[in-house]
């Protein structure tokens, strides 16, 4: 394989080939030397290059609830592998010469990947520290389950998006999702005094983080509140509606919502609503709080495979293996995006005309790609027109999408015209 062309350098100095988890050695030993154990409370675990283990192996660093699969029978995803998808060429944005698609897997930090085309994977591959088997920290990407969930009971009259959320959850009267609809929520136009700025450590989202122990706390600070005391701290900024906002928190209150109406805690609903049903092959994960509540904004972890029977399910508008899971009409409020000019204030120049709905990002593209997005780059393709799912984990050294959508979007359209022109 040819190395990455100099225009599209590696992000870090470490490259995906020299940031391997087991090259560096990782955790290995019995027991490892000190200078090569990950831990959560020195905040290692989320360093790059130790991200490239942590992200694999969550139940080491921290509090998990399972998600259980039960005992039906798998899903079959038949295989049908390819030997004509490496060498897709394609064009980064921003960049003037063309790569291949191998080449675009590595340089976002690929840790696994399988593509669907017609039911049936074509392609599958791993990396870093993470086998078929293993389970992978999902990150935002637990939205869109979280938010399938939502939609799910919106289908089914239990939940109304008009209603305020405090019809569910009287605690957060005097929060800044005081005035806010389940709508609003579940969108992402609530008004809030809260910033998703990876890189500051006194951003919301840092805080947030801290409170729920899903980072480590300063010397001689008090313990996490938890999640559920953060959500009713969130103060107001602005008008609800207006405008589409990315703020994790909405999501723990969508979930927050979703448990008080269903009277089932969010890991019971994750697995008799979708992961038995779908036929996953193994149980999944979800990281909590102190307190035992789940975190709903991103701490889902499955297998690469169990993933893209998730992408699988939605293409096929809420149905897999001959069994409906999602009702019908609420994969068709996911696939029918939201509204492009409320999402066009955020300013997210590699995503023009794009919309966020029911916590899925929605292109509005003639083919119809619709995907859930993680921070490190954690994905669910969905492309109707060309009949593809892909499935990728990854741990890119830079969190926000931004950083990896240059290679990835034209990546997941270079495919999808390939297989839409070569079905096989």
């Amino acid at each position: 394989m040819n190395p990455l062309p100099d225009f599209l350098p590696p992000p870090h100095e470490l490259d995906a080939d020299a940031s391997c988890p087991s090259r560096l050695g990782w955790m290995q030993g019995s027991p490892p030397p000190p200078e090569r154990v990950v831990r959560f409370d020195t905040g290692d675990s989320r360093k790059f290059p130790q991200s490239r283990w942590s992200f694999s192996h969550t139940r080491e660093l921290y509090p998990t609830l399972n998600i259980g699969r039960g005992d039906g029978p798998v899903a079959a995803l038949p295989r049908a592998l390819r030997d004509d998808l490496d060498d897709i060429a394609l064009t980064p944005i921003g960049a003037g010469k063309p790569i291949r698609f191998a080449q675009s897997l590595k340089a976002n930090y690929t840790d696994g990947i399988v593509v669907l085309h017609r039911g049936r994977i074509v392609l599958e591959r791993y990396f870093g520290a993470l086998g078929e088997h293993q389970p992978h920290i999902a990150f935002s990407v637990t939205k869109s389950f979280i938010g399938t969930l939502g939609a799910t009971l919106v289908a089914e009259r239990v939940l109304d998006e008009s209603r305020p959320v405090t019809h569910w959850v009287p605690e957060l009267a005097g929060s800044g999702f005081g005035g806010a609809t389940l709508g609003e929520v579940m969108n992402m136009t609530t008004a809030l005094d809260f910033s998703e700025v990876y890189t500051d450590p006194d951003s919301g989202i840092a805080a947030y983080a801290r409170a729920g122990g899903l980072a480590p706390r300063a010397a001689g600070s008090p313990p996490p509140e938890g999640l559920y005391a953060f959500l009713q701290a969130v103060r107001p900024a602005g008008v609800h509606g207006a405008a589409f906002t990315y703020r994790s928190v909405n999501t723990d209150v969508l979930a927050w919502v979703i448990q008080r109406a269903a009277g089932e805690r969010i890991e019971s609903l994750l697995s008799q609503r979708l992961w038995g049903p779908l036929g996953a092959e193994r149980d999944a994960h979800i990281i909590c709080d102190p307190y035992g509540m789940p975190f709903a904004a991103g701490g889902l972890c499955t297998t690469v495979r169990d993933l893209a029977r998730m992408g699988e399910m939605i293409r096929c508008e809420g149905a897999l293996a001959g069994r409906q899971i999602v009702p019908a009409a609420a994969v068709a409020a996911i696939r029918g995006g939201g509204d492009p000019a409320a999402f066009a204030p955020a300013g997210y120049a590699l995503l023009p005309g794009w919309s966020y709905r029911h916590q899925w990002w929605n292109s509005h593209q003639p083919d119809g790609m619709f995907m859930a997005r993680g921070i490190h780059g954690q994905a669910i393709v969905v492309n109707p027109g060309a009949e593809m799912v892909v499935a990728r984990y990854a741990s890119h050294p830079l969190a926000a999408n931004a950083n990896l959508d240059p290679a990835s979007l034209p990546a997941w359209s270079a495919l999808a015209d390939h297989l839409a022109r070569h079905p096989g």
